[in-house]
């Protein structure tokens, strides 16, 4: 086909309500009923074929830790090189397929997902990451979708950007995928982030090596078929569960690797940068390292801010998911004088909060992941008891699920642990500041944290508002005023921050979609110069 074709108009997805009686809700109790009495068998997927190694480690549910929901087969080294070879052997044809064509395939899997995967992708979320129906779906089924359909608009608008050209000539840029392979490393809280990392250089032509957390397989395989029923070709993403040191570690040292796109920890990030730098001259090319890490999310509230509002914030962007969000907030800063009346009214909800199954929708907050995470955030509520006050909350109970009560403690310390560590738990931190030491407060906020991913402000005064903005510009990568800090918005608010907390290169933007492509600019002369003189060279 010869044109220049226009991509679909991008919306974002409407999140269902799930509300008593409604189709949505009728599916996805049928759906996690299916899965829950299923134990699905995962294998690893190379070169489109499924691959069972018979390393088998089981997936439980958090909530439920008695309940095994899948068994994932594991690689080991021999199919990462496998699987490498494959995709290197798929690239050259995927890189010379027509954008449109490509793009076709994840506007499809857009398409399946807001449809006839919905319900099954929100209930392994569910499941396997112990997310409430809310919460999987404005994850699970809204931004991936978002993500595949938007990433298809800015991925166009980034081949029409084009240079300009003098008389006699046409100038060209070429978008070419990277030269070898990209390394996607995917957390276990968002199957968005699952989806994406993979997908964005895939749609630029770049194939992919993905390597899911275990805690996240069983969604992250539902992907994975819904990216095969919606016509991705053979070898384009290679899914490679396993041992980070037996997947990654491998894909790291090969003279292939052309990027990482990598959400998950700090220290992980700084070690998969470490390995890159320390085997820099063995590659091909330089690997383009994109990450988005960890976070110390701050809400910072003015004398003049809206009571109500900053409670509710405070109590919704630090629990929402047991505060397993990168973006969760976890240190609050809040003045003196409305204090007695933040801490009322967050204390009341915090109480009102039901923790539990979240096969029960009137469930506010599921379990957190795992024993490790478990045993690391009580560790954190000991602390707390100690060395602070505790509003709300501050138990937990592993016998069953791991729950975790949403806890609000009050400190004296600003620079305190529990003010600086990233925690990734529903355990909020507070810091009451006198009033006339607002100035100060905006450098506190700034200076005690080594992340600079999310934070907010609440104040209704503007002047206020444009002080705090200035003070804090490179306090958060996603800034909110006078909301909480959480719930970034494909293509309405780019995610990502700097500092400790990534390489900012923002997911669900144009932004990211340059990281996974290599310009080559071509210049062509029509009618080119026949000697090597210039008319300076004459004589008068």
């Amino acid at each position: 086909m010869h044109a220049v074709s226009r991509v679909p108009t991008p919306t974002n997805e409407p999140v269902l309500s799930y509300a008593p009686g409604t189709p949505e809700r009728v599916a996805l109790k049928a759906a996690l009923a299916e899965l829950a009495s299923t134990r699905t068998e995962i294998p690893l997927r190379i070169d489109g074929r499924p691959v069972a190694t018979g390393r088998i480690d089981e997936v439980r549910c958090p909530h439920r830790h008695a309940l095994v929901v899948a068994d994932c087969h594991q690689a080991s080294a021999a199919e990462v090189d496998r699987a490498i070879a494959g995709a290197l052997a798929a690239a050259p044809a995927w890189a010379e397929l027509p954008f449109d064509a490509r793009a076709a395939v994840f506007l499809r899997a857009a398409d399946l997902l807001a449809g006839p995967f919905r319900a099954r992708i929100n209930a392994a979320t569910m499941l396997g990451q112990s997310k409430t129906c809310h919460q999987a779906e404005i994850d699970a089924a809204c931004e991936l979708v978002d993500f595949l359909r938007w990433n298809v608009a800015f991925a166009r608008r980034i081949l029409e950007d084009q240079p300009g050209s003098a008389p006699g000539t046409w100038n060209r840029a070429d978008y070419r995928p990277l030269e070898g392979f990209v390394l996607a490393v995917t957390p276990f809280n968002f199957t968005a982030i699952g989806g994406n990392l993979p997908t964005a250089p895939a749609l630029m032509g770049n194939v992919v090596l993905w390597k899911p957390a275990h805690a996240a397989m069983l969604s992250n395989h539902l992907v994975m078929e819904l990216l095969v029923a919606a016509g991705l070709p053979p070898g384009v993403i290679q899914l490679v569960p396993g041992p980070p040191a037996e997947v990654a570690d491998r894909a790291l040292g090969h003279l292939a690797l052309a990027g990482v796109h990598f959400t998950g920890s700090t220290a992980v990030f700084q070690q998969i940068w470490r390995t890159v730098g320390e085997r820099i001259a063995r590659y091909r090319t330089y690997p383009r390292l994109v990450g988005e890490t960890g976070g110390k999310d701050f809400i910072l509230a003015h004398a003049s801010a809206d009571v109500d509002a900053l409670a509710t914030a405070i109590v919704r962007g630090g629990f929402e998911y047991q505060g397993q969000k990168c973006s969760a907030a976890s240190r609050i800063y809040v003045p003196r004088s409305i204090w007695p009346a933040v801490r009322e009214r967050a204390v009341a909800m915090t109480q009102e909060i039901r923790v539990g199954d979240v096969a029960d929708f009137g469930h506010f907050m599921g379990a957190v992941i795992d024993q490790r995470a478990f045993d690391r955030i009580s560790s954190y509520q000991a602390l707390a008891k100690k060395e602070g006050r505790v509003l709300a909350g501050g138990g937990g109970s592993a016998a069953e699920g791991y729950f975790i009560e949403p806890t609000l403690v009050e400190l004296d310390d600003p620079r305190h642990r529990l003010m600086s560590e990233e925690i990734f738990g529903p355990v909020v931190s507070i810091f009451v500041y006198a009033d006339a030491s607002w100035t100060d407060t905006l450098a506190l906020v700034d200076q005690t944290s080594a992340y600079a991913l999310t934070g907010a402000i609440f104040a209704q005064d503007r002047g206020v508002l444009e002080q705090a903005q200035r003070a804090l510009r490179n306090a958060a990568g996603n800034l909110y005023l006078n909301d909480k800090p959480t719930g970034a918005v494909v293509a309405q608010q780019p995610f990502g921050g700097a500092r400790g907390s990534g390489t900012n290169d923002k997911a669900g933007s144009l932004w990211n979609l340059v990281r996974w492509t290599s310009p080559r600019t071509i210049k062509e002369t029509f009618d080119a110069p026949r000697h090597f003189g210039y008319p300076f060279l004459r004589e008068p």
